[in-house]
């Protein structure tokens, strides 16, 4: 029966790339798969037809010969050269390198970092982990900003060993186990996939006689001092990044970032909600009746408001542009002033007497001076009744 012809078989043009041959093989590999299709024989020929016409393109030299005299140049049954392997073959040609090259792509790729393809392992390179620095700062601090240093733990290299991990006058040896690579690869069934080396870690290395100082890792944890820039209108859990002050990366891999995280300590004044600030003003009961000029603090000074006769408790005032001006705020936020009429205490037999003669003469008087208590009174009287 006369073969088709393999540019046909993974359709794709004469002069197709690598990689074009390659993504085309791989879509037919994973939907003809015999995993996939275990009761579909005419899924396992496509496969091992998509198989035997990948081996061939993806090779230069049977690529070259088919081009030139078809398949004749390629089945060593018909007179030709370059024979490939069968379906499970070990060979150069076989089964297992074919495959394994797409889904060293797939597998490979993700656990060196974006390293090269399946066939070319090397040690695998890791990014330092990132840190958290918590810091506790006042609500005057964040409002204004300004500018402190920390201290955070830290990598350096070893002196000892330079960084080698090894005892001095002795090295690192190739690992036995991946040869240097840092990964081994795994056969499971059609699937070829590559790993971590369990032996070296990835490093591709081995120390035979560990450094005493640094117990092997070639680095040891210091302390380190830094300056951070705290930004003006920065609020409570806003974190600032510290680039490549984090941990650092293993086998040449680059250093994590530090997080520095902002915690605003409680203000005994004011709360802050957003880029507004709230806080309590505490009036006597006859300033509240009277009257008269208020004035409170800010973080940038003092300020004052006339407080109307007849004020109640809970009234709100609202002093503009007296709040904080937030990191991403084009203009400062207001300042809400919740004013709380505090009853007087520890009262003189004298000041009982002015406060009942007091009483006396506003309920005298009737409803007027106490109109919200007279509303009161209509809204519950059906309860009584």
């Amino acid at each position: 029966m006369a073969k088709r012809d393999f540019y046909e078989i993974l359709g794709v043009a004469k002069n197709a790339t690598d990689e074009e041959i390659k993504k085309s093989y791989r879509k037919l590999a994973m939907k003809y798969h015999p995993d996939r299709n275990p009761d579909s024989k005419g899924s396992e020929d496509k496969f091992k037809e998509a198989k035997e016409a990948y081996e061939m393109l993806s090779d230069p030299q049977k690529r070259e010969a088919f081009d030139r005299y078809g398949h004749a140049g390629v089945d060593p049954n018909m007179g030709g050269g370059g024979g490939g392997g069968g379906f499970g073959g070990a060979g150069a040609g076989g089964f297992s390198d074919a495959f394994g090259d797409i889904f060293g792509d797939i597998f490979g790729n993700a656990a060196r970092g974006g390293g090269g393809g399946g066939r070319s392992a090397g040690p695998q390179v890791y990014r330092g982990a990132d840190l958290r620095y918590n810091l506790d700062i006042t609500l005057e601090q964040a409002a204004h900003g300004f500018d402190t240093t920390i201290r955070v733990p830290s990598w350096d290299s070893c002196e000892i060993c330079h960084g080698s991990g090894a005892k001095p006058g002795t090295q690192p040896t190739t690992c036995p186990t991946c040869a240097g690579h840092g990964q081994v690869r795994m056969q499971q069934g059609f699937f070829s996939i590559q790993q971590t080396c369990p032996k070296c870690h990835g490093t591709g290395k081995v120390i035979p006689e560990p450094c005493a100082t640094c117990a092997g890792a070639g680095r040891i944890k210091r302390n380190k001092t830094l300056e951070v820039k705290i930004p003006a209108g920065i609020d409570d859990g806003m974190r600032i990044r510290s680039s490549g002050n984090g941990e650092p990366g293993m086998n040449g891999g680059p250093p994590g970032d530090l997080y520095v995280e902002i915690h605003i300590k409680q203000h005994p004044v004011f709360q802050r909600e957003g880029d507004d600030l709230h806080c309590e003003i505490p009036i006597s009961y006859a300033k509240a009746a009277l009257g008269g000029e208020i004035e409170v603090p800010t973080l940038s000074g003092k300020a004052s408001f006339t407080l109307p006769e007849g004020t109640q408790t809970g009234k709100t005032f609202r002093l503009r542009s007296k709040g904080v001006k937030g990191v991403r705020s084009g203009y400062a936020g207001d300042l809400f002033c919740h004013v709380v009429i505090e009853t007087p205490v520890k009262l003189t037999e004298r000041q009982r007497e002015l406060l009942r003669e007091f009483e006396e003469s506003t309920n005298e008087s009737g409803a007027k001076h106490s109109p919200q208590s007279k509303s009161w009174t209509e809204k519950v009287k059906g309860f009584f009744e």
